[in-house]
């Protein structure tokens, strides 16, 4: 029988939408349910779940849910215990900095959600804390993990696009007010003093995906609004959305690569899924999204021509071919999971780390100072 190596995970913000779903369920529960994280010198890492919350009955729900009896509502308890090796943090992003500087003073190696804070200062310190305590630190980039963008991946590193010229971005839905229909995200996205905000919660994710695919993110210029000023909350108690829910930004990259991406959660879609890219190349071009990708080559390129007084009869998206999956596509949280912890257990490699997690939160404030101030901005490299 293979050997069953536990490690023990403080968990933080399991009762919210991402740290529960997830985090919890689509990741740690299915790596206990496949039996664990196979090791390179044989035997399985084994999650020992410690459960962290502020609501004590939300916390007790979910435990019980899953049978899980580890959990309590004191933080520092669960960092002081010798056999917890790991925190993670999926709270709301206001309470993130404090809770992953107290585990970093407590030895724990660190893997959360992003934004990693609300400010670059305070991104840094931790970066810089993590790297002078030693411990092992890494930030959640789920969407490089997506089926469609690990195809596109693939279209880049294998050259088919030849000379990358652009990246268009459509992200967004509409997220009902929470008045006549339930809103789809929790209240605290739209108030800033909890650190809500389309850019902060969004750039991070860009920055990643642009920075890891197409290259280094060196300017960015942003027009920032919050589209729907008023909002209702979970008690159906009308606020003032202070945050904003659209984001119209131009990014440039290495290579003179120009990305568009528009960011909203005020647009109704009129698109195949959620996120789309599409990459354009002198050799070809490519739309992905969450789960397909698509691709048309030069010499398969059609050649229409502008009449706006007859009817189109170009059936534009029956040009295009699928790109096909080659590989079973696991859960992207799930992946980054497992890939974390063999970084933790075996030195295995990983290089989403918190300097990634900080360029990321530089790059939502820089978009924000863009857009306070109407100019383009350009990106400086982070020390460390």
């Amino acid at each position: 029988m293979t050997a069953r190596i536990p490690i023990g995970i403080v968990m933080n913000g399991v009762t919210g939408r991402m740290g529960y779903r997830q985090h919890l369920v689509r990741s740690l529960l299915a790596i206990r349910e496949q039996g664990g994280v196979p090791l390179r010198g044989g035997g399985r890492l084994w999650p020992e779940l410690v459960l962290v919350g502020r609501n004590e009955a939300k916390l007790r729900d979910v435990a019980d849910r899953h049978g899980l009896t580890d959990w309590t509502t004191d933080l520092a308890a669960a960092l002081a215990r010798p056999d917890t090796a790991i925190y993670f943090d999926a709270q709301v992003t206001s309470e993130r900095e404090k809770a992953i500087g107290l585990a970093i003073e407590a030895g724990k190696h660190i893997y959360t959600e992003k934004p990693l804070a609300t400010t670059l200062h305070g991104a840094v310190e931790l970066a810089r804390a993590a790297d002078a305590a030693g411990v092992r630190h890494g930030v959640v980039q789920d969407k490089l993990f997506l089926p469609g963008l690990r195809k596109l991946d693939r279209l880049v590193r294998g050259g088919f696009f030849g000379r990358i010229l652009s990246v268009r971005g459509e992200f967004g839905y509409w997220v009902f007010e929470g008045d006549w229909q339930a809103a789809q995200r929790p209240s605290w996205n739209y108030r800033a003093a909890d650190g809500g905000g389309i850019v902060v919660d969004m750039f991070p994710h860009w920055h990643y995906v642009l920075e890891q695919v197409f290259g280094p993110v060196r300017a960015v210029t942003a027009h920032v609004t919050t589209h729907i000023p008023r909002r209702w909350d979970e008690d159906g108690e009308p606020y003032d959305a202070t945050a904003d829910d659209a984001a119209y930004a131009i990014f440039e990259l290495d290579g003179g690569i120009v990305a568009q991406i528009n960011s909203s959660w005020a647009v109704r879609v009129n698109r195949d899924e959620l996120v789309e890219f599409q990459v354009d190349g002198t050799e070809g071009s490519a739309v992905a999204g969450l789960r397909r990708c698509r691709v048309q080559h030069r010499a398969s390129t059609p050649k229409p021509v502008w009449n706006p007084d007859l009817p189109s009869t170009d059936d534009f998206r029956s040009q295009w071919q699928e790109v096909p999956d080659n590989e079973v596509y696991d859960n992207g949280f799930k992946t980054q999971w497992e890939m974390f912890l063999r970084h933790v257990a075996e030195d295995a490699p990983y290089s989403w780390d918190l300097w990634s997690g900080a360029r990321g939160v530089q790059l939502a404030e820089l978009g924000l100072l863009s857009a306070r101030e109407g100019r383009r901005v350009e990106i400086p490299e982070l020390a460390a």
